[in-house]
């Protein structure tokens, strides 16, 4: 079993042979919630790919202290996938932003659609955008990850636009369209999908054509998933998870993209 992943911020500038306290909520969940035991090892990650093993040595009330046993960096990935969620009504927001990160999504960016039934208002949006950061933190944890995925500030139509213009490839969700994302990963070729890679979720009342026109216009392919109409929320991590079974990342034969720092001196 793959071990579990804490939050340490200052990751990168530790060493083999360091010593490490780990407080704060991440100090407390440790040793309150998961009941850490000495000799039990983890990994502390700073969510930029810096991965330290470490053996705990110590547990108090709400801190760990730990040994750091290796030191890894992990790989960067062939593809960079933006997911440009329209705002689902309620708490679907969050699900959708956990499920795209435990798939391995690496960038979410909310999108106010024309519409959308939630509206992110000036005094919510940020408030609104750091919930979602957070759902996407503890699901990198749960999912293992020590890349997390950001979470990018509320994009009008303007700004999916520009970001499609940017992409190496972009694909809008859409029920009428007569190309399919399985056909996208299979013509893809044995190299699969690479480069950054954008994908748009309407939202629950579906994208107007003024949207589909703006971001078709600026180089997105619109494409469909399959023969069923999903929510808002269900159809980002499905078309990823079709996009992803494309790339190098998910169809090497080993799951070790990591190299150990400390080997290369």
């Amino acid at each position: 079993m793959s071990l579990p992943v804490f939050y340490l911020s200052s990751a990168s500038d530790v060493g083999v042979g360091a010593a490490v306290v780990l407080d704060g909520p991440e100090g407390h969940h440790a040793a309150t919630v998961r009941r850490l035991r000495v000799g039990e090892q983890i990994v502390l990650t700073d969510g930029e790919g810096v991965a330290l093993e470490a053996t705990v040595t110590s547990v108090e009330r709400r801190e760990v202290l730990l040994t750091v046993t290796a030191v890894r960096v992990a790989d960067p990935a062939w593809v960079e996938l933006c997911v440009v969620q329209a705002v689902p009504k309620g708490d679907r927001g969050e699900r959708a932003v956990e499920l795209l990160t435990e798939v391995g999504v690496d960038v979410i960016v909310p999108w106010q659609a024309e519409r959308c039934i939630s509206r992110w208002h000036a005094d919510k949006a940020d408030r609104a955008r750091a919930k979602w950061q957070v759902a996407a933190s503890e699901a990198a944890k749960q999912s293992r990850r020590v890349r997390w995925p950001r979470v990018e500030p509320l994009a009008t139509t303007a700004d999916v636009a520009a970001l499609v213009a940017g992409a190496s490839a972009a694909f809008v969700l859409h029920e009428t369209a007569d190309l399919s994302m399985a056909q996208v990963v299979s013509d893809a070729g044995p190299d699969g999908v690479t480069g950054r890679v954008v994908l748009i979720v309407g939202p629950e009342g579906g994208i107007t054509v003024d949207e589909l026109a703006a971001i078709t216009t600026a180089g997105a392919r619109s494409v469909r998933l399959g023969e069923t109409v999903l929510r808002t929320s269900t159809a980002g991590v499905v078309g990823a998870t079709v996009l992803l079974a494309g790339t190098p990342g998910w169809r090497r034969s080993t799951l070790d993209t990591a190299r150990h720092v400390s080997d290369e001196n």
